[in-house]
């Protein structure tokens, strides 16, 4: 009898890794905005992959983890781009990725959830909640959410007079199911 159950629990860890799968991204936008001499500006953040298990029937089980390519940071201004992966702000040499990962789901109402998750950027990680709809058409599932953030709480560039501190992050992934 301990045989078998010596057997069974590594066979159900590995189903339970095998079920976590990176999934096909068939689009994504991923928006940053600040304010900087008042006017806001921003950009987008490539190179999302992602690996999840997500079901609304099953949301404690449910997993979502991102990763999103430093070097893809895009403003349409080359010299701007530089200086956001330089050190002084998300030091892409020594951190290439910016990391998200689900603690916990909850359902609100209809399409609408709010997901706890840990958002890594630098060495800095901090726990945020992200309301977010999820809804399917055929063979496709689209995540659309958003978070607002302090540079300063992940060191991404210094205090300033002119720079605001809060970065508005509006997040839009469609997959294939």
């Amino acid at each position: 009898m301990k045989r078998i159950v010596a057997l069974i629990i590594p066979l159900l860890i590995l189903v339970n890794i095998a079920t976590a799968q990176k999934v096909v991204i068939l689009k994504n936008t991923i928006k940053f905005q600040l304010k900087n001499l008042g006017i806001n500006t921003g950009g987008t953040i490539n190179g999302l992959q992602a690996t999840m298990v997500f079901s609304p029937d099953k949301l404690d089980s449910s997993t979502i983890e991102a990763a999103l390519d430093v070097s893809s940071i895009n403003t349409d201004n080359d010299l701007r781009d530089s200086h956001l992966r330089s050190d002084e702000f998300f030091d892409m040499a020594k951190y290439p990725k910016i990391i998200m990962k689900s603690v916990s789901f909850k359902h609100k109402s209809g399409d609408n959830y709010i997901g706890q998750f840990n958002l890594t950027i630098k060495d800095k990680t901090k726990i945020f909640d992200v309301p977010f709809t999820y809804t399917t058409i055929e063979n496709t599932a689209t995540f659309k959410g958003g978070l607002k953030l302090n540079r300063l709480d992940f060191n991404v560039g210094g205090k300033s007079l002119v720079m605001s501190n809060e970065v508005s992050v509006s997040i839009e992934v469609q997959i294939a199911r």
